[in-house]
């Protein structure tokens, strides 16, 4: 069997990250079984539909570097491959279904269906839903309702006696009691919309559709897909529902948790590669202990029996680490170009930069890396070359347990080793030694004497290495913001 998968995203809002993992998860199954990754956009919903959420939908996965064989934009055999334009075809199916005796014309207005729920709602009635009251119709029946002009929809007969199961590769045979079932639902609307269920079975099968793997949340729309594949006469594609994405604390991922849309991770500066990698790896896992792997290494290696049936965790912490990761990865002139961006938006830069400049802009790269988490880190981290210091709490100078006066004496002192060792040509490590003997003369642990250097040098507790700080900032001007704090601190303490 030539396997051929599809992602079917409904363009109403940013992806996020449990669509982007079903979408990773069809393309890889695809490329692994050198099949067929097909992209449909199923935009029935005009009342949410956004050309925003669309476009977002393109760039994240040309971000990701998922590219689709067939779909909107590079065509293919099988189309169109959006939904608003299929409309006749879904027509032609639903009336085949009338035709059939598999389905039929519903004639309830709005008004009708409203009072029918509101009286099941007020009974406490166990049958909740559809009553089937047009499911037998007469011709003379029907005949008089366009009589008065009412445009029907179309419904599905569901059976209702019996069973329907369905087989799914992770979860087994899956069965639901026909009379479970959403009651004879609504296929084709009034105005001529398909309903999602309508639409969706009848692109599967036209569009060749092997495997359909899809989140567990539609588990019970199953039997209903599999009664209308029996009703066409169709044979089923495989399913493989995917374990749910969650949040550390076992409820599903949502905005509660943190960001979700892929977007906003762009934003922050995740790399591509290191977001691919990590979603990748929430429920499924290659061989329980390796952690990274290229695109091309999913594309070859992923299989659909080492997805996990439990759900999957996502950790933010870990994605930062894996993100760390690739960061420390690039070479200092690759991941300069990555920076820049956030550098010119925060203003501290403008392009183009050369020259001297971007040597400097090199040298902060090369003393950055080891401290980025994601890209947008940068404009914290570098803030200090680029605006003065502000100190409105003192108290950001003082290590942990120390007060302001010992903290002023401590960085005094310091200033004239630090001064003193930098004028004289003395080596990193020679100042810092000296520097940790006045912390053990002093009583301190270092960070009594390195915090108030580092907050007066960068106005922040977190910094770059200290000497690169220094180095990126020149001694002239560190030596004048350590003389200004100082200042300040001595007038406080007085």
């Amino acid at each position: 069997m030539d396997v051929r998968v599809r992602y079917a995203p409904s363009p109403t809002g940013l992806q996020h990250i449990g669509g982007v993992r079903t979408a990773l998860f069809n393309y890889f199954f695809a490329r692994a079984q050198g099949g067929k990754f097909i992209l449909r956009i199923e935009d029935t919903d005009q009342e949410r539909y956004t050309e925003e959420a669309l476009e977002d939908l393109y760039e994240t996965l040309a971000w990701l570097g998922v590219k689709w064989d067939e779909g909107p934009v590079v065509g293919g055999p099988y189309g169109p491959y959006v939904q608003s334009e299929r409309f006749d075809l879904y027509k032609e199916y639903a009336e085949k279904l009338v035709a059939d005796g598999k389905a039929y014309y519903c004639y309830c207005t709005p008004e009708r269906l409203d009072a029918l729920r509101a009286e099941q709602q007020a009974a406490k009635s166990e049958q909740q839903g559809y009553d089937r009251h047009c499911r037998n119709l007469s011709a003379e029946e029907r005949a008089e309702y366009e009589r008065q002009g009412i445009v029907p929809v179309i419904r599905l007969k569901v059976p209702t006696e019996g069973k329907t199961t369905f087989h799914d590769i992770l979860m087994g045979d899956i069965t639901r009691k026909n009379r479970d079932v959403s009651p004879d639902p609504v296929l084709l609307k009034s105005d001529g919309f398909p309903t999602y269920h309508l639409a969706n079975v009848i692109d599967d099968h036209l569009m060749g559709i092997t495997h359909i793997m899809r989140a567990q949340e539609w588990i019970p729309s199953g039997p209903l897909h599999i009664i209308l594949y029996e009703a066409f006469g169709w044979q089923p594609p495989a399913y493989c529902h995917l374990p749910m994405v969650m949040g550390k604390d076992g409820q599903k991922l949502s905005k509660r948790h943190g960001s979700t849309a892929v977007r906003d991770f762009r934003q922050q500066g995740y790399l591509p590669e290191a977001l691919l990698n990590y979603v990748s790896m929430v429920g499924w896992s290659y061989d329980g202990e390796r952690e990274f792997f290229t695109r091309e290494d999913l594309e070859e290696l992923f299989t659909l029996e080492k997805i996990n049936k439990a759900p999957g965790v996502f950790d933010y912490k870990k994605l930062e680490w894996f993100n760390g990761q690739y960061i420390r990865q690039k070479s200092d002139e690759e991941l300069l170009e990555l920076l820049l961006p956030y550098l010119v938006d925060a203003g501290f830069v403008s392009l183009p930069v050369d020259g001297e400049g971007r040597q400097q802009l090199l040298l902060l790269t090369a003393s950055a890396k080891e401290r980025l988490k994601v890209l947008s880190d940068i404009v914290t981290l570098s803030r200090f070359l680029f605006e003065e210091p502000v100190w409105d709490d003192l108290s950001i100078f003082c290590a942990k347990g120390v007060d302001l006066g010992v903290t002023t004496e401590a960085l005094t002192r310091a200033y004239g080793i630090l001064r003193a060792g930098l004028e004289s040509g003395l080596g990193d490590q020679e100042i810092e030694d000296n520097l940790m003997a006045l912390a053990s003369e002093m009583g301190l642990k270092v960070g009594g004497v390195f915090m108030p250097i580092r907050v007066a040098v960068t106005g922040s507790a977190v910094s770059l290495p200290l000497f690169d700080s220094i180095r990126l900032l020149s001694n002239q001007r560190a030596f004048g913001r350590i003389e200004k704090a100082l200042d300040i601190l001595k007038r406080e303490v007085r």
